[in-house]
């Protein structure tokens, strides 16, 4: 069995499988489709045809569009990583108020995490494709059809661009500016606001040109050193 509230609105064909709770003022509209085990939190709305795989859990006031697929293990709007610390040393918790927003056509991957925000929302724009294993941190944003690879993480409050392609494993700093057709190569390490159409790479992420040209250097840094120590130790040592 699965629980609908009385004060839940659903539209026309909505599927719910077993074991499904579905909180007060939730809005399902036409075509919706949640899988076994999902839990809706009160006043989420989520828009024509969405699909929710098994699993996923939605917390309260989320917003979701139309057309979006969230796959098992998705947490969509847990409260931010948000501390502050006392007289005492000790870490406080600072409430978390916001929501997250998806818009329409994202497609988030599984065990992907996307934090509600501390105010205001966390917004993911239309078109984004998340890969699984995915963190996104509170009043982060990320702009229409991005596509992020696995296991990335965007701390909170950075402002990825649209049409940005970030490999897998890429680390970004909270504050930042990534600006639009931005490309980061996989395991960056994003510490700075990025200009548009910059491709990156390393960690500190730096032009990829420039990464090329210091990998090469990298590389003959063990024949460099024997050759200095040739020339420390003078010919006579041979």
């Amino acid at each position: 069995p699965s629980y609908v509230s009385p004060k839940a609105t659903l539209g026309r064909d909505v599927y719910i499988g077993t074991f499904c709770h579905i909180g007060d003022g939730v809005v399902l509209e036409d075509g919706v489709k949640v899988f076994p085990g999902c839990m809706i939190g009160d006043g989420v709305r989520i828009g024509k045809g969405t699909v929710l795989n098994s699993g996923v859990k939605v917390y309260h006031n989320s917003v979701i569009g139309a057309g979006c697929v969230l796959h098992s293990g998705v947490v969509i709007g847990a409260d931010g990583f948000g501390f502050t610390v006392d007289e005492d040393g000790q870490s406080v918790k600072m409430p978390q108020v916001g929501n997250v927003v998806l818009e329409d056509h994202v497609e988030v991957g599984a065990n992907t995490t996307i934090d509600r925000a501390t105010l205001g929302s966390t917004i993911i724009r239309t078109g984004v494709k998340l890969d699984n294993l995915i963190q996104v941190g509170h009043n982060a944003e990320i702009g229409a059809h991005t596509v992020i690879a696995a296991q990335t993480g965007i701390a909170g409050s950075s402002k990825v661009g649209a049409h940005c392609l970030i490999g897998g494993q890429v680390g970004i700093a909270g504050h930042l500016v990534i600006g639009d057709r931005v490309r980061i190569a996989a395991q960056s390490g994003i510490a700075n606001n990025i200009p548009e159409g910059t491709t990156i790479q390393g960690s500190p992420a730096i032009p990829i040109g420039e990464f090329k040209r210091s990998y090469v250097g990298f590389r003959r840094l063990p024949d460099l050193a024997r050759r200095l120590d040739r020339l420390e130790k003078g010919p006579d040592t041979e």
